[in-house]
């Protein structure tokens, strides 16, 4: 009865269990049976139940599409063209004569005048097979400039969403494991928080950082991102002292009370780990929010500065008040960058909702 089932071998049988049952028929005879059952991992779990939703597959393929497009794509444009971020295409154009003036001068002797037409930029190009979305009015390439933005509002948006993660789960787990003096200190702050109007806020200090010398244009949106990033942990603070607050009156808490440990282990080692599924939803749907902001501040001119990319700066190309010219004729300037905007965001809805429902254990489905 020990012996090993057909069908397995030394790879599959740390996940196949062998279950005896035993069975009297009407005689009387006891009859053993065997029953094969596999036995997964947590994290098997929930990726198949992360899987088996349609909607997170299709975000994680938008995500998927983004990433590749931002990062792989200028490396192959770069090979096959040899185009870049900031490279002008111009166009030699030097016409015959226009115009012809004849006219006495000063000195009594006749002058010809010619007017030529001289090199000037190729902007607002049409789509064609060496500009697949045709050039801006600067004479920028649209397509290499859709890969390079997205760069930008990807890197930033995760590197908030770590710092605002890092911060939140420290503040958070000294809150909810201490609790008392430590608890009401730190969450008052959270409340204070919670009362900054943001996007007004980051208005002022844009314009308070422009006035700075010492300080780059290009290094000013991770200046702006970093002011987000302090006013953003609040959430993920409280989110983590609610779930510490239930978490350390469970058995295994009481356990490793007994045993000694400092509180540093049993916050970061017993607590925190146990708080992560939820973490990671938080996390994954904070990314859409934040790609959102920076759109939002490129589009009011204080995020990335001329002449580098940004997805809410190609936006502002658009803006109503500096015409409707762009607006109405030039939709290739303006409306892949806002696809791109929503395809993120949505990217990062569907896997965060797909998350949640795999991480919640009385998901069924």
């Amino acid at each position: 009865m020990n012996d090993k089932p057909k069908g397995t071998d030394a790879n599959s049988s740390a996940d196949k269990k062998t279950k005896h049952n035993k069975y009297t028929d009407i005689s009387g005879v006891e009859i053993i049976a065997e029953e094969n059952f596999r036995v997964m991992s947590p994290g098997r779990m929930v990726a198949k139940r992360f899987f088996r939703s349609k909607l997170s597959v299709i975000g994680l393929c938008m995500i998927i599409f983004v990433f590749l497009f931002s990062f792989v794509g200028p490396l192959i444009v770069n090979v096959t063209w040899g185009y870049g971020e900031t490279q002008v295409f111009k166009i030699e154009r030097i016409s015959s004569m226009v115009t012809t003036a004849s006219f006495e001068a000063a000195d009594g002797k006749d002058y010809n005048y010619y007017d030529e037409s001289q090199s000037h930029v190729y902007f607002k190009a049409p789509i064609s097979w060496d500009h697949w979305l045709g050039t801006d009015t600067s004479g920028f390439d649209i397509f290499v400039r859709l890969m390079y933005g997205g760069r930008i509002s990807l890197v930033i948006s995760f590197l908030v969403v770590f710092l605002e993660t890092a911060l939140g789960v420290l503040f958070g787990g000294l809150s909810g494991y201490f609790g008392k003096w430590v608890d009401q200190l730190i969450m008052r702050i959270v409340d204070i928080f919670f009362c900054l109007p943001g996007l007004p806020i980051l208005l002022i200090l844009s314009a308070t950082i422009a006035s700075i010398d010492a300080i780059p244009p290009e290094h000013r949106i991770y200046y702006l991102m970093g002011f987000l990033t302090f006013i953003g942990w609040a959430g993920t603070a409280r989110l983590v002292r609610g779930q510490i607050l239930m978490l350390r009156e469970q058995e295994y808490m009481m356990a490793a009370e007994t045993t000694g440990i400092p509180a540093r282990k049993k916050i970061f080692k017993h607590l925190v780990p146990n708080v992560m599924p939820q973490l990671i939803v938080t996390m994954t749907l904070g990314l859409g929010g934040i790609i959102l902001y920076e759109s939002t501040l490129s589009y009011l001119g204080l995020g990335v500065p001329f002449p580098r990319a940004a997805w809410g700066s190609m936006i502002a190309l658009a803006d109503p008040s500096k015409g409707q010219e762009i607006l109405a004729n030039y939709p290739n300037m303006w409306v892949p960058a806002g696809l791109l905007i929503i395809i993120a965001v949505l990217g990062f809805s569907f896997i965060g909702d797909g998350l949640r429902d795999a991480f919640d254990p009385r998901m069924k489905r």
